[in-house]
């Protein structure tokens, strides 16, 4: 046995462990970019443009700009039981099926204040269902744009450790 040959490999094999995340992100493949969704593009899009109208980015950054609608993907099929997700989907399709009915053109098409008419028939619906789904998605949202990264640094001034820490000090008594 050659114990130099041997070190050698371990040293190499656990060099090449430590930089394997840095070769995932820099080839772009990384936690955020691989979530496969339950969700079809189509209610990918309603979902994105329901948070857009609730979050729009006007003169200040949106939803959208801080990746909120890819958080309500990966939180609805992540933390949310089947019956809800199924609700959450029902709900995407009942928005499309009005604005046709109503603009006579796709959830999608509809400029931002047709959008926000239809949520806020939704918020004030007499069905639970329709409310409770209005509910879901403003809590939601608002509290992915609030936790997201550029939000909490850039405008919240959110610093994970203020200050430093200093462990040894002398302390005259």
């Amino acid at each position: 046995m050659n114990r130099r040959s041997v070190l050698k490999n371990m040293i190499i094999g656990y060099g090449g462990l430590i930089t394997l995340p840095f070769w995932m992100e820099a080839c772009g493949i990384s936690d955020k970019n691989t979530h496969n969704s339950s969700f079809t593009l189509s209610e990918q899009d309603i979902l994105a443009k329901t948070i857009d109208a609730i979050i729009p980015a006007g003169n200040a950054i949106g939803a959208l700009l801080v990746g909120v609608d890819k958080f309500m993907q990966k939180l609805i099929d992540d933390c949310y039981e089947k019956p809800i997700q199924d609700d959450v989907k029902q709900k995407l399709g009942a928005l499309e099926n009005s604005a046709v009915k109503i603009f006579g053109k796709s959830f999608v098409d509809c400029n931002l204040n047709q959008r926000q008419n239809l949520l806020m028939k939704f918020s004030v619906s007499p069905v639970k269902e329709e409310r409770d789904f209005f509910e879901l998605m403003k809590s939601e949202t608002i509290r992915g744009f609030n936790t997201s990264q550029k939000v909490m640094l850039d405008y919240l001034g959110y610093r994970v450790a203020p200050g430093h820490y200093y462990g040894c000090v002398n302390v005259k008594a």
